[in-house]
């Protein structure tokens, strides 16, 4: 700003250097638009809850995304373990049909597999009846 201009302050200019009256309206416009715009700046830097809200929810979002990750990274991890165990472990399957298979073969051999079984606790009998004897 020159001297003349600061000199020059709030006196009107001379009609032929004054602007028209659209373009002083149009001035007048753009004024109100940026300080409408700073009031509005101004209004939410002072709105403390609505700030507030602003950083819980940045802070909420911010923790979905960290759980997202984690919660993938641990199925990732259990996959390989279970992937792991699966390849160092026997397969059960034919452990299962072995005991089907014994499980069948007894129902059907009932009678050869009590007989077997009395005769095992006779054996047993006999065996502590004479132990006991000796003792005495």
């Amino acid at each position: 700003m020159n001297d003349e201009a600061r000199t020059n302050i709030g006196t009107p200019a001379p009609a032929s250097e004054s602007p028209a009256p659209e373009e002083l309206r149009a001035q007048i416009e753009r004024t109100r638009d940026e300080l409408g715009k700073t009031v509005e700046a101004l209004a939410a830097k002072t709105d403390i809850k609505a700030r507030a809200k602003q950083k819980a929810a940045a802070v909420k979002e911010q923790a979905a995304e960290k759980a997202t990750l984690v919660s993938d990274q641990i199925r990732t991890k259990t996959e390989r373990a279970a992937h792991l165990v699966k390849e160092k472990t026997a397969d059960p399957d034919p452990l299962f049909d072995r005991a089907g298979r014994a499980a069948t073969a007894a129902r059907a051999n009932r009678t050869p597999l009590l007989v077997a079984a009395a005769g095992a606790a006779l054996v047993v009998v006999l065996l502590v009846r004479r132990s006991r004897g000796r003792r005495r």
